[in-house]
C-alpha cells in the first residue's frame, strides 16, 4: 500500500467515527438506535451458541477484515463508505456472471465480514452470490418459524463510472445547492427531496463518478441491522437469510440464486429510494431486438438499388409517439424506449424496451412494435424488419398479493421505527420481481438513496439509519407475530 494507512480501513473509519461522535453530542443524539452498531456496548461480542440457534464466531483470523468487535461497533455509514470504494459496475457486454471482477472483490469481502461477525452457512457461489444465515432467537420454535430473506445487490449501474469513487460526507446540510468538486451540482429545484433533509448528513461522490448507493446502501443497511441484532440478543428475531446478488443492473445475476436452496418463506429487497418507500408493484417488461436488413449499393449507382437500413431504423424511431417515451411519462404510465442502435446501410440492430404496469398494456405495445416494423417492411421492398424478444420480467403484484402479510408487517416495522410508509410503484424492476415470479414474494424497501445512476446520486445518513431500524424491527415482528 503506497503511502496509505497500515491498518484496515474499517478500523480507521470506526475509530474516527467514535472520536467524532464523542466530540459532537448533537450528532450522537441524532442517531437512531439502528445506526449505532454496538456503540453503547463497546466490548460487545456475538452471543455464544445455545439451544436456540445462537451464533458462533469463527476462530480463524481473516486477513484484511476488521475483527468482529470493529464490525459490530461501527455504524451503517462506516460500512457504506468502505463498500462504495470498490468499483462494482456491471457490464452488459460481459459473458460470465458476475460480469466484472470488482463484484467478486466486494462479494468476497462481505463473506469474510459475515464470517467474522459470526453468521453461519456463509457461502459465495460460482456467480459471486453471497448467502448467509442469522439463526432465530427468542422464538418458541426457532427451527419451524418463518425464515425471512433480506437481499441487496453488489453491482452498480454501467451508465456512469464507478471507478475511484471518492465519497464525501456533508455534515448538517444547510439547504441550497451542493457544489461537488468535479463540477456537478445538486440543486433543490432538480432534487426536491433535498428540502426534506435539511440538517441531515448527506453523502455524495465528488461528482466525477456515481456514488453507488444503488445498491451498496442496501448492503450496508442489512449488515448494520445484523450487527445490531447480534449485539442485542435480548431482541427476538426470526431466522434471517441474507443474499448479496450480482449483476442486478443487467438482470442476469438473480437467475443463478437457487430459490429453494435459499430457504426463505418471504423476502425483501432493500433497493428502494426515499424514506418510507415500499414497493410491491413494478413494470411488466419486455426487451426486444429489432433487426433491420437492407441492401447496400455503390452510392453512384444506388438509384433503384439501395435499401438503406439506417433510414428505415430512423423512421422506426420517429414513429414512437412523443407522449410514450420515458422522458415524457411518469407515475403509472408505460413507455417505448429505444435503448441502443448499431449498424450500417446493410444491417442495423436496435434494442427496444417496452414497459407497462399491466400485462395487456405490455402486449399492446408489442403489437404496436411489430405492426410498425411490418408497415416499414411493406413500404420498402427488399428490406426485412424482424422483432425478437430477448428478455424481460413480470410485475410482482400478483405474487406478493398472495401473502399480504409481507407488506403489512413491513409497514408496521416502519411505523415502529418512526417512519411513515408510502407505497410507490417501481418504474423499473428489481431482483424481487424475478423472485416473486419464482414463488418467493419479495417487495422492495427504501434505502434512503436518491438520484441513482448519476454523478449527483446522494443519500441521507439519517434515512439510512431509519432503514436499519426498520430491518431490525421487521426481524422482531416476524419472530413474535408472523403473518
Amino acid at each position: 500500500m503506497r503511502g496509505g494507512p497500515k491498518e484496515p480501513v474499517a478500523v480507521i473509519l470506526a475509530r474516527a467515527r467514535c472520536r467524532r461522535l464523542r466530540q459532537d453530542p448533537h450528532v450522537q443524539d441524532q442517531r437512531p438506535r439502528g445506526s449505532r452498531g454496538c456503540a453503547a456496548r463497546p466490548r460487545c461480542r456475538p452471543a455464544p451458541a445455545d439451544d436456540h440457534g445462537g451464533v458462533r464466531v469463527s476462530s480463524e483470523p481473516l486477513a484484511d477484515v476488521p475483527p468482529a468487535e470493529e464490525l459490530l461497533a461501527e455504524g451503517v455509514l462506516a460500512k457504506f463508505l468502505r463498500y462504495v470504494r470498490i468499483d462494482t459496475r456491471s457490464d452488459p457486454a460481459g459473458q460470465a456472471v458476475p460480469t466484472t471482477p470488482g463484484q467478486w472483490d466486494l462479494s468476497r469481502l462481505l463473506a469474510a465480514e459475515a464470517r467474522a461477525m459470526g453468521l453461519v452457512d456463509v457461502a459465495v457461489d460460482a456467480h459471486g452470490i453471497v448467502t448467509a444465515t442469522l439463526p432465530a432467537r427468542g422464538h418458541p420454535d426457532p427451527v419451524g418459524g418463518v425464515t425471512v430473506g433480506l437481499l441487496a445487490h453488489v453491482d452498480t449501474s454501467p451508465a456512469v463510472s464507478g471507478n475511484g469513487v471518492r465519497p464525501i460526507v456533508h455534515r448538517g446540510y444547510a439547504g441550497g445547492a451542493l457544489h461537488l468538486p468535479a463540477g456537478a451540482v445538486l440543486e433543490p429545484r432538480a432534487h426536491p427531496a433535498l428540502s426534506e433533509v435539511v440538517g441531515h448528513d448527506l453523502v455524495t461522490s465528488d461528482g466525477s463518478t456515481l456514488l453507488g448507493a444503488d445498491n451498496k446502501a442496501g448492503v450496508a443497511e442489512i449488515m448494520a441491522a445484523v450487527a445490531h441484532l447480534l449485539c442485542h440478543p435480548e431482541t427476538p428475531r426470526a431466522r434471517l437469510r441474507l443474499a448479496f446478488t450480482t449483476d442486478e443492473e443487467t438482470g442476469r445475476g438473480i437467475e443463478f440464486l437457487d430459490v429453494d436452496g435459499f430457504g426463505a418463506d418471504v423476502a425483501y429487497t432493500v433497493d428502494g429510494g426515499a424514506l418510507g418507500e415500499i414497493s410491491f408493484e413494478n413494470f411488466d417488461a419486455g426487451n426486444y431486438r429489432v433487426t433491420v436488413v437492407g441492401r447496400s449499393s455503390h452510392t453512384g449507382t444506388a438509384r433503384g438499388q439501395m435499401v438503406n437500413a439506417l433510414h428505415l431504423a430512423g423512421q422506426l424511431l420517429a414513429m414512437v409517439p412523443a407522449v410514450a417515451r420515458p422522458e415524457t411519462t411518469g407515475g403509472r404510465d408505460g413507455f417505448v424506449h429505444f435503448d441502443a442502435v448499431a449498424g450500417n446501410v446493410e444491417r442495423v440492430e436496435l434494442t427496444v424496451l417496452l414497459r407497462d404496469f399491466d400485462a395487456e398494456g405490455l402486449a399492446e405495445r408489442e403489437r404496436w412494435l411489430r405492426a410498425a416494423c411490418a408497415a416499414l417492411q411493406a413500404a420498402a421492398p427488399g428490406s426485412t424488419l424482424a422483432v425478437e424478444r430477448i428478455g424481460g420480467y413480470r410485475n410482482m403484484r400478483e405474487a406478493v398479493a398472495r401473502r399480504p402479510g409481507v407488506v403489512a408487517l413491513a409497514e408496521r416495522a416502519m411505523r415502529s421505527a418512526g417512519v411513515s410508509p408510502h407505497v410507490a410503484p417501481i418504474r423499473g424492476g428489481t431482483d424481487g420481481a424475478r423472485l416473486s415470479e419464482k414463488g418467493l414474494p419479495t417487495p422492495n424497501l427504501f434505502t434512503g438513496g436518491m438520484d441513482f445512476h448519476s454523478r449527483t446520486e446522494w443519500i441521507s445518513v439519517q434515512w439510512m439509519a431509519k432503514a436499519v431500524d426498520t430491518l431490525v424491527e421487521l426481524a422482531r415482528l416476524w419472530a413474535v407475530e408472523p403473518a
